[in-house]
């Protein structure tokens, strides 16, 4: 009887948790769902799976093979969604390269991650023109293009993308391989030093997207995602895979809108003749919809809106309400695939005052996520709304560390709890409510700007005796960085000066564009704590 048992199990399928698996849905195969492109084309989910398939066959063709790492710079496009699932069904690497980088961090990451092989939208390639010279592993180049012009640009191609698809058979027989095969990395900054790679495996994005399927699948009706809605994303795809939620759209078999660049006219456009359910974005984002002449007369009555990236101001919320909007709050990082907490309203009954605390606190875990607020020694602090400490959490779709980077890795990972840096605290309710940040970066617009870095290039200036960069809340941006900085006795330094020394850096590729928004305050002293150290969460509270 045992060895029955053995037997019948031994000859069981072992299922493996593969990208290619998430296809399987029927409704995947329905011929009369749409993906769409910007105004440009649309095609059936039907067509999808052929040009996943080509996708496969025409990379395979120029070399591709399992273990290859293949980089992608384009806008949110089908082609993006395409990479998505036919780079790591092959068993490849796909390295979704943050184009808002600075040239030579994107070289960084390009090398560091061992990229193969770059597939790169035509408005990117003055990017790699600067770089071509000191990129180190990469094999060919495939460009990416709307039109039919051809660029000028001195890289050679093996191939442009549709073309190298019209080449290619429609049918691929994706072989099953270890579901804890790497499938995809891309780079995180936030603190000094350079970009960190972060990776997951195929079996960590079958589970977020699982599990982001059942958080947002369950509501009676408030931030709900159902086969019913229209997806589009105003998220990159090159940040947390647009935040894992062409995975879940696919699975589910919705209508699918890719932007492409961003444009207010576009999105709007695009949110109104597509009639556009559910989207997700940072705050500056929907600001910059929100601002613009056409939002006023928009049907948006609705449009699902999550945000995340950075707080969502209560301001904000209140304005969309009004706008008939459905907008609340997520929660994730890069090193968490991302999606950890949801905002969701649990009555919709509430008053507006008391939706609009539920929809911009941090949310609630999702299933799967042990989220804790912890004291310095990992004890979990009262879940009384008051009482703060760091967010730690476990979940099996959290990145298992940053690429070639043991040491950083062990930090992030100590004590067995991945440390988001973030401090919060949480209610009875159990919804999560994040109050600073213990490492002083500033978010502008989503993007993570060093303050040591901007320091740093300060303090290399004649004049300058001491600088600390803080960053102030802003409606728009999310934060604003702010420079005080104290003179050397008898020095010649303005504002005027100091920030064209800052924007020459910016010119040059060395530090984000983001840092134009820098304003500058000359002070006789900047405060320190007791051990010597700038006090920089005093320095906010009293500038903000």
């Amino acid at each position: 009887m045992t060895d029955n048992l053995i037997q019948r199990t031994m000859s069981a399928y072992n299922y493996p948790l593969l990208i290619k698996n998430l296809l399987n849905a029927p409704v995947v195969d329905d011929p009369q769902q749409q993906i769409i492109y910007r105004d440009q084309l649309r095609f059936s989910y039907a067509e999808f799976r052929q040009r996943v398939c080509k996708l496969a066959n025409a990379l395979s063709s120029i070399g591709v093979k399992p273990g290859d790492t293949v980089a992608v710079m384009d806008f949110d496009s089908h082609r993006y969604l395409e990479c998505f699932y036919a780079v790591p069904m092959l068993g490849a690497v796909l390295h979704t390269v943050n184009v808002r980088l600075s040239p030579e961090q994107i070289l960084y990451t390009i090398d560091h991650a061992e990229d193969d092989y770059i597939l790169v939208n035509e408005e990117f390639l003055p990017i790699l023109e600067q770089i071509k010279g000191r990129i180190d592993t990469v094999k060919d180049y495939v460009l990416l293009q709307d039109g039919q012009q051809q660029p000028e640009t001195s890289l050679n191609f093996v191939g442009e993308y549709e073309a190298l698809l019209d080449a290619a058979e429609d049918h691929y027989d994706f072989a099953d391989f270890d579901e804890n095969t790497r499938a995809t990395t891309f780079y995180t900054t936030g603190t000094t030093g350079l970009p960190k790679g972060v990776y997951f495996s195929h079996r960590q994005l079958v589970l977020h997207t699982l599990g982001a399927l059942v958080a947002l699948g369950t509501p009676t009706s408030q931030g709900r995602f159902h086969q019913g809605d229209v997806y589009m994303p105003i998220t990159p795809m090159f940040h947390v895979h647009a935040w894992g939620f062409p995975y879940l759209a696919t699975a589910l078999g919705v209508k699918q809108v890719y932007p492409g660049k961003y444009t207010p006219d576009m999105l709007l456009q695009l949110l109104t003749t597509e009639k556009v359910t559910l989207s997700h974005c940072v705050p500056t984002i929907l600001h910059l919809l929100m601002s613009h002449p056409d939002f006023a007369t928009a049907d948006l009555s609705n449009w699902k809106v999550l945000i995340g990236g950075a707080a969502l101001p209560q301001a904000m919320c209140r304005a969309a309400l009004k706008k008939g909007i459905d907008i609340f709050s997520g929660y994730g990082m890069s090193e968490t695939c991302p999606v950890l907490t949801i905002a969701h309203v649990p009555d919709e009954d509430l008053s507006e005052d008391e939706q609009v605390e539920i929809r911009c606190k941090t949310g609630r875990p999702i299933p799967l996520v042990d989220l804790r607020v912890v004291d310095e020694e990992l004890e979990e602090v009262p879940r009384d709304g008051d009482s703060v400490g760091e967010i730690v959490v476990r979940a099996p779709w959290l990145t298992q560390g940053y690429l070639k980077d043991q040491r950083n890795s062990e930090v992030l990972w100590r004590g067995s709890y991945l440390h988001t840096g973030d401090v919060a605290h949480r209610n009875k309710q159990n919804y999560v409510k994040i109050t600073d940040r213990i490492k002083d970066v500033i978010k502008i617009g989503g993007e993570w700007i060093s303050s040591l870095e901007i320091e740093d290039l300060i303090c290399a200036l004649p004049g300058v005796a001491e600088a600390a960069v803080i960053g102030l809340p802003d409606d728009k941006w999310g934060e604003k960085p702010l420079a005080l900085v104290v003179k050397k006795v008898d020095a010649d330094l303005n504002e005027k000066g100091l920030l064209q020394h800052i924007h020459s850096f910016v010119d040059k590729g060395i530090i984000s564009k983001q840092v134009v928004l820098l304003k500058v305050q000359f002070v006789e002293s900047i405060a320190k704590t007791s051990v010597g150290k700038v006090n920089k969460r005093g320095l906010r509270e009293n500038y903000q």
